[in-house]
């Protein structure tokens, strides 16, 4: 890559004011190109290569391998791998993939909110950053890591790079707020074991089902704890299976829930769905705890911002250090992972200029 100064050519080429000028069609260029790649949890090569292939033309790139051709993408300006400030976000997405679509302002598609808005107006803000010459090698580095949607594996891998920073500005759908907390979470599997036979002869059986819907009822009616910083501790039942025909009583059944902590005593929601679950003929139904994360306190020192606590969890824990943490993005987190994801042009935008905020802060402190 080559370099004018501190800043990238191909950059600097342009200059400072032909890129403000092509800021937004460069930004929702750069958005629609990450989009429209498939970057679905545990198969996220073509986002890689497709975020590898833009960055290249600006940046130093280094692909960290996570498993097998799974890869983190890092990349700084110049030579010098370290920096003071890192911007980080992730780029696989939940499945079902959805194709990118615009009408106006409003772009729809797989992750257009969570988190590749993120992502886009990221790179946007520490490319603006180095045009204007506000900015230089050693100053910022972008890491964009896979995994984030199922148990955070890419960002643990990104301690490996060997790299501390001053400060951390990651990237997910906050509507434009920083963050100042999220919850904590703890993931679990209910299984029920039964007898399999006739749905005729109910009694020379035993079904699965039967005890897990029992099982998962008081799950829900359980008396979660609620705090005055974060509100309710909620539960999400989200993966429910069992059964092989419906002429056949079940022989085995399972679920998989998801709660959002508002307590950092995990310990004590345990033992409330613990006893919740024994209520239902203990010796045939069965509970495991799968992960759990504390919730997390950030930083939200910078002035010019709305500030928020959010219920769902995030990569921000993951990534081990003394730097200071903030959390900030474009799009809301109401529509992420559903078929109706989408994100505005206008919140874009809106991002470049909250994330060059939030570098130049960090830079300052």
């Amino acid at each position: 890559m080559k370099m004018l100064g501190n800043i990238p050519l191909a950059v600097a080429l342009l200059g400072a004011s032909a890129w403000a000028a092509s800021y937004t069609e460069a930004l929702l260029a750069l958005h629609k190109t990450l989009v429209e790649a498939d970057s679905t949890t545990k198969a996220e090569a073509l986002g890689t290569q497709a975020l590898k292939s833009y960055l290249e033309a600006n940046f130093t790139v280094e692909l960290q391998t996570v498993e097998g051709d799974r890869h983190n993408v890092y990349a700084y300006p110049g030579s010098g791998r370290a920096a003071r400030v890192l911007v980080t976000s992730h780029i696989d997405t939940v499945p079902p993939y959805v194709p990118y679509s615009r009408a106006g302002d409003e772009i729809r598609g797989r992750g257009t909110s969570d988190a590749k808005g993120s992502v886009a107006a990221q790179i946007t803000a520490v490319e603006s950053l180095l045009a204007g010459g506000e900015v230089g090698e050693g100053d910022v580095a972008l890491l964009f890591v896979v995994g984030e949607e199922s148990g955070g594996d890419g960002m643990a891998a990104a301690n490996g790079l060997g790299l501390a920073w001053d400060a951390v500005v990651f990237g997910e759908p906050t509507e434009n707020k920083l963050v100042r907390a999220h919850k904590g979470v703890l993931a679990f599997n209910v299984t029920a074991d039964g007898v399999a036979g006739h749905s005729g002869y109910p009694e020379h059986g035993r079904s699965a089902i039967d005890l897990l819907v029992r099982a998962l009822e008081r799950i829900q009616d359980a008396p979660l704890p609620s705090t005055e910083e974060f509100g309710d501790t909620t539960l999400n039942i989200g993966v429910v299976e069992g059964g092989v025909a419906s002429n056949v009583i079940a022989e085995s059944a399972a679920g998989k829930a998801t709660v959002r902590a508002a307590t950092e005593d995990l310990e004590g929601i345990k033992d409330i769905l613990g006893k919740a679950v024994s209520e239902v003929t203990p010796e045939y139904v069965d509970m495991v705890f799968t992960g759990q994360g504390l919730p997390v306190s950030l930083d939200y020192d910078v002035e010019g911002f709305n500030i928020t606590v959010v219920n769902y969890y995030t990569d921000v824990p993951q990534l081990k250090g003394t730097h200071k943490r903030y959390l900030y993005g474009p799009g809301s987190i109401l529509v992420a992972h559903s078929a109706d994801e989408r994100i505005t042009v206008s919140d874009l935008e809106l991002a470049v200029e909250g994330y060059k905020k939030l570098i130049l802060a960090s830079l300052k402190k």
